[in-house]
């Protein structure tokens, strides 16, 4: 018989999550980007093998797009827009967990919570990297025989015009945009 669990963050434990975030990222200033992404990588590696409650799963298969938009030369991911993606992946290059990964149950549970926050925060990212896919897909599927440069001069504009279009909507979640309530959350 499953068991259904719920909670809820208070402000006081976002404030520690942010901490935790922080030194994570902090930590992270001395990795370089092989070590973060590879780190990464082997979380989602444990993970599959590992046995973890199916919400649990669902939430850290999640870092995988975050991997793909840096390790995707078409995507193109500079600058600030790349340091925060690296940023939120630093918390998985911590030998250290809140909770250790071998506690039966419980040992993913707050790499599970840091997941959904960033993949909260990070959501204008996470959504133009799959209109971008999905765009690319779209260009593969129709004119498959074409060129490198026929596929770079259909894809540029659309990267450039996905990649502005998560700038705004992070800036408008921050509550620099014109109409935009302030975040009440954030991890930077």
């Amino acid at each position: 018989m499953p068991l259904k669990v719920t909670f809820e963050l208070s402000d006081k434990d976002l404030r520690y999550f942010r901490k935790v975030m922080r030194e994570a990222r902090d930590a992270a200033r001395h990795a370089d980007e092989t070590s973060i992404l590879a780190a990464a990588g082997q979380l989602l590696e444990h993970v599959s093998k590992a046995e973890v409650p199916q919400f649990v799963k669902e939430r850290l298969l999640k870092v995988r797009p975050m991997i793909d938009m840096l390790e995707d030369r078409e995507w193109q991911l500079k600058g600030e827009d790349r340091e925060r993606v690296l940023s939120a992946l630093a918390y998985f290059n911590e030998p250290h967990d809140l909770i250790p990964d071998h506690v039966p149950g419980f040992g993913y549970m707050d790499d599970a919570i840091m997941v959904q926050l960033v993949v909260d925060e990070l959501s204008p990212e996470l959504e133009a990297y799959a209109d971008f896919c999905a765009a690319r897909k779209a260009f593969e599927k129709k004119r498959a025989a074409r060129s490198a440069e026929a596929r770079e001069k259909y894809l540029a504009p659309k990267r450039d015009s996905l990649q502005a279009r998560m700038r705004r909507r992070r800036r408008a979640r921050r509550g620099q945009g014109a109409r935009a309530p302030r975040a009440p959350f954030t991890l930077w």
